[in-house]
């Protein structure tokens, strides 16, 4: 049995999804209050003792000139993978509602590794898609991860679990008085312009400040930006604190996440990156999380591809290199889905030139 989420049965969707093993901060209410230009539906399919056993987050947006909306469930769903009966249950309401809003496509991206092919078989019987890629970071959510599984260990049993060379920058920056700070919103325009830096230097778009500052509020205690500073020295003999790089986490059920991280262009000899992992990797230690999740890697790849040094960063944690499932596409209108998807690449490509252009040299 299926049913929408309301209001009151809101905390117990919540605590569903916070307490599975599949539960993900994207298929929480939390984050898509985060998503406010998109609208928000939940599902929860019930078992005969009345307990939720399966949900699905669904966040919809209309593709303006196209009168059609797209679905998309990100990360979801959240039951065990192997229960076919309570999918089948999830996707045929989540087809219910694709024609209220006149949907093109149910899209989705679960958090089920790419070796478990009984899931991707299922799936295609089902009628999903498999997108290829992810390479180069073109899906919504990555498909290369590293993770690390803390298993109850402590921080001296993980930090001595770490490459050494890790181990050595991370005090390195310690002894270069780099000093990493929880902060509020405060230090958000400081951030958005590290990120813009960032942004410009790897080749990305970037978020304006506003998002950090919602996504602060929004998730409350789920979300914490971490900054570093060091004490500048100034010509009357004075220091003054400068912010070199800065990171937003996410902390839901039994993870923590690293979301968004940025760097100035200048003191990376401080290995500031190194301290800010160190200490996000701690909240994950207290709060008895399960996973430090480091996100998206471009795939295993070698020492000539151009984002090398990215994995390697990420690889000196010691964490397990996780390859998802992927992209899935459920296509309701084959039409709109071929319009729409090239339209779509076409204006990311368009507007990421034209960011590039206009923030290179700022």
């Amino acid at each position: 049995m299926t049913e929408l989420i309301n209001e009151t049965t809101l905390a117990e969707y919540e605590a569903f999804v916070q307490g599975h093993p599949k539960g993900n901060f994207a298929q929480s209410s939390y984050w898509a209050k985060q998503k406010s230009a998109w609208t928000w539906r939940a599902i929860a399919c019930r078992g005969e003792d009345g307990a939720i056993k399966g949900t699905l987050s669904l966040l919809i947006r209309k593709m303006p000139g196209f009168g059609r909306a797209m679905m998309y469930a990100s990360r979801g769903p959240v039951c065990d993978i192997d229960d076919y009966k309570t999918m089948d249950e999830l996707f045929a309401k989540a087809k219910e509602i694709a024609k209220e809003f006149k949907a093109y496509v149910i899209k989705i991206d679960p958090d089920i590794p790419s070796s478990e092919t009984a899931f991707t078989d299922y799936m295609t019987r089902y009628g999903f898609e498999l997108k290829s890629g992810g390479e180069k970071f073109e899906a919504i959510q990555p498909r290369y991860v590293f993770r690390l599984y803390l298993n109850g260990r402590t921080e001296d049993e993980l930090l001595a679990s770490f490459h050494q060379k890790t181990r050595y920058n991370i005090r390195l920056a310690m002894r270069k008085g780099v000093k990493v700070e929880i902060c509020g919103k405060e230090m958000v325009p400081e951030f958005g312009r590290l990120m813009l830096t960032t942004g410009v230097r790897d080749g990305f778009v970037t978020r304006q400040p506003e998002y950090f500052a919602d996504m602060l509020d929004n998730l409350g205690e789920h979300a914490r930006l971490y900054m570093a500073f060091i004490d500048e020295p100034q010509e009357d003999g004075t220091t003054k604190k400068k912010a070199i790089a800065g990171t937003l986490a996410i902390w839901y059920g039994d993870k923590v996440w690293y979301l968004y991280g940025a760097s100035s262009n200048e003191d990376r000899n401080y290995m500031p990156n190194y301290l800010l992992q160190w200490e996000m990797i701690r909240w994950a230690v207290e709060k008895n999380c399960r996973v430090y999740d480091f996100r998206g890697v471009p795939g295993d790849v070698g020492e000539d591809h151009p984002l090398y040094g990215l994995v390697k960063f990420k690889r000196g944690f010691n964490g397990d290199y996780t390859e998802f499932v992927g992209e899935m596409d459920l296509v309701l209108d084959r039409l709109a889905y071929t319009a729409i998807e090239k339209s779509t690449a076409l204006f990311k490509d368009a507007r990421k030139a034209v960011y590039l252009i206009k923030n290179r040299g700022k």
